[in-house]
């Protein structure tokens, strides 16, 4: 019995019809050798086209190599060695996500492959100017622009999806032969829609997936097909988080879908048809909108944080760049192109010659004296981008304190700026992004800068709450970046020129992606920036306003005005004041018997004045001041560690016996 997976491919190859001559050019080649370079936009069967070659390659005894560029793994060989194959078919699609190393495919990548090989690239755009420039290749290569399908074609098509013949001139005029529209108006029709006529591609588009979302069995179905288009790839697992429950039928069901495709990564839907149904959704149901984004960005973060290694936490937070840069309406982010090859890694000592080389040619000698003197003091602050092992730039994001100052202009301006309005309080941090580059692009477009964005974003991601500050000070181009730093919850560092801030402690991680996510669906937010109008307290006014919290822990309208109560360590949850008590609760419970017997008498249940809870203890009044400000003074360290995610003080829980 034939298996699921035949079936499929059966029925798929009853459903091709056309593009007679590009299977003819190919078959020649095949017969020889060389390469075919494939091109045409969007939905334009490139992808179908390359499946109609393995099956022709199939049968006359190739073993083709397929090869996704949208789902090559971020590491240093990201195409096949196909050296030991005997005449070897490679058909690589989506090229364009491979255009950043262009020259090195053209120059060495295909160059090394065997005499006897046959290669078909198909991308969205024409071969560059490098490739027609070359005689060489201009007598290998055989260019293919890849068009509609004709009508007798088209009709083909349809006829053998079964639409009826009274249906076919209609549809194709609708879809003018562009293969994706006609593949998704089949499948509208046979949920019972009624296409009409449409003369931009957009709009067909946007009303077939109006169509088809309200054509789904369930409002669950429904709601996996917006997951699909709203998420880089799709799987299984993140369908449960999203949808709750058991998730697999509906998995099941978008793998059948006719615009979904499936990937090593999971499924994702063909570009247009993700953008017209993550637009439709946001047009017809703002809320549930908001509400799916509320909810992918927490699964996301936890999916994030689960990946164990760094270079793969990183891809996922590429795709997600990626899937969202059109979405931000950002011109900065918009440009940026697919990181693959290029992926992070780690500074090795042979890297930084060619590393303050870089900088004298992209930035200046100044600039490359102090790259040499960063790497020397914090080696480990940097991260270094490669492809094929071959380093093409860097970034590094320092821990900055006071004895830093005095040799980086950048620097001192970053530590002057937050001296001025918040200094790092003891065992809190400022981390800092004070240098990018790409060898070849410096600070434009590249993978690199892509692999950069997506570092900064793990890191805000995976810290700590002993950060106080971060701040991002590598922009030649600050102006360039600013709507995308402000997006991010970056203002300008006033003062500072080019630097931009946020200050975790008044604005942490969770209300920082409350207002991400306040920013991507358009909803009022408050300015970005470092909150300055929110406290920030020092030790001793930290200390202060414990010992005033205690004194009216029950009393709310002598606690309103105090500060803690805009402390970090509140901010969520219930209400500030229920937080405090729950908080001071907690502390109190650290201490040892004794003290805790006290602090509770005297500030968690107050039933008395404090002499007489010194008599009830069978203390004098004089020890029990001195094991009531020891018992303060020992919750006041708990509480500071929670605010500051600073350790608890060795030694700081102790016995008032011991006194």
């Amino acid at each position: 019995m034939a298996s699921l997976g035949e079936r499929l491919h059966r029925l798929r190859q009853r459903s091709f019809a056309g593009r007679e001559d590009e299977i003819a050019l190919f078959r020649a080649v095949l017969a020889a050798s060389g390469v075919m370079f494939v091109h045409g936009p969007g939905g334009i069967g490139k992808s179908t086209l390359l499946d109609a070659f393995a099956q022709v390659a199939a049968e006359a005894g190739r073993a083709p190599t397929r090869v996704d560029a949208r789902h090559l793994s971020l590491g240093p060989d990201p195409l096949p060695a196909l050296a030991g194959e005997a005449r070897p078919v490679l058909l690589i699609d989506t090229y364009e996500r491979l255009e950043p190393i262009d020259d090195w495919v053209r120059e060495r990548y295909l160059p090394s492959l065997p005499g006897d090989s046959v290669v078909v690239i198909a991308g969205r755009h024409a071969p560059g100017p490098r490739w027609r420039a070359d005689p060489a290749w201009r007598e290998l290569m055989h260019v293919v622009p890849l068009g509609n399908l004709p009508d007798t074609a088209g009709q083909a098509h349809l006829a053998a999806q079964g639409v009826p013949e009274s249906m076919h001139e209609q549809l194709l005029a609708i879809s003018g032969g562009h293969p994706l529209t006609l593949s998704m108006l089949v499948d509208a029709v046979r949920r019972g829609a009624s296409p009409r006529a449409l003369s931009d591609l957009p709009d067909v588009v946007g009303a077939l997936l109006t169509q088809i979302v309200e054509e789904a069995p369930t409002v669950r179905h429904r709601a996996a097909l917006e997951v699909c288009a709203h998420v880089p790839v799709t799987t299984e697992d993140l369908l449960t988080a999203l949808l709750g429950a058991d998730a697999g039928d509906l998995f099941a069901w978008l793998r059948t879908l006719p615009f979904v495709v499936e990937s090593p990564h999971g499924l994702y839907p063909h570009d247009v048809v993700r953008d017209a149904i993550d637009t439709d959704l946001r047009w017809r149901a703002p809320d549930r909108y908001a509400d799916l984004y509320r909810r992918k960005l927490a699964a996301f973060l936890d999916q994030i944080r689960a990946i164990p290694g760094e270079r793969d936490r990183i891809q996922l937070l590429v795709a997600t760049i990626l899937t969202n840069r059109n979405r931000s309406g950002i011109p900065a982010l918009r440009a940026l192109p697919p990181a693959a090859p290029a992926y992070i890694d780690r500074l090795r000592d042979s890297d930084q010659a060619a590393i303050v080389a870089m900088t004298a040619a992209r930035q200046d000698e100044r600039q490359a004296r102090l790259v040499e003197h960063w790497m020397r003091r914090q080696p480990g602050a940097f991260r270094v981008f490669r492809i094929s092992g071959e380093l093409r730039g860097y970034t590094a994001c320092l821990d900055l304190t006071a004895a830093d100052a005095g040799v980086d202009p950048v620097v001192d301006g970053m530590w002057g700026y937050v001296s001025a309005y918040g200094p790092p309080r003891p065992g809190e941090r400022v981390r800092a992004w004070r240098f990018f580059v790409d060898r070849e692009h410096g600070q434009r477009p590249s993978p690199s800068m892509t692999l950069f964005l997506a570092a900064q974003m793990l890191d805000i991601i995976e810290l700590g709450d002993d950060v106080a500050w971060t701040l991002v000070g590598a922009f030649d181009d600050a102006g360039r970046w600013r709507q995308a730093m402000e997006f991010l919850d970056f203002g300008p560092a006033h003062g500072t020129p080019g630097v931009f801030a946020h200050d975790w402690r008044r604005t942490d991680r969770a209300e920082w992606a409350e207002r991400l996510h306040a920013r991507q669906i358009g909803a009022p937010v408050r300015p970005p920036g470092p909150d300055l109008d929110r406290p920030v307290l020092s030790r001793p006014e930290f200390a202060e306003a414990v010992r005033s919290a205690l004194r009216c822990l029950h009393d709310p309208a002598a606690l309103r005005d105090n500060p803690l109560l805009r402390a970090r360590m509140v901010r969520h949850g219930r209400s500030p004041a229920e937080q405090l008590r729950d908080l001071v609760d907690a502390a109190t419970r650290t201490l040892p018997a004794d003290l805790k017997v006290l602090v509770t008498r005297t500030f968690l249940e107050p039933a008395a004045t404090q002499e007489r809870v010194a008599a009830s203890l069978h203390l004098s009044f004089n020890t029990y001041r001195r094991h009531r400000d020891r018992a303060v003074a020992q919750i006041t360290d708990w509480l500071w560690s929670h605010e500051t995610g600073a350790a608890t003080p060795a030694g700081a829980i102790g016995s008032a016996s011991a006194s």
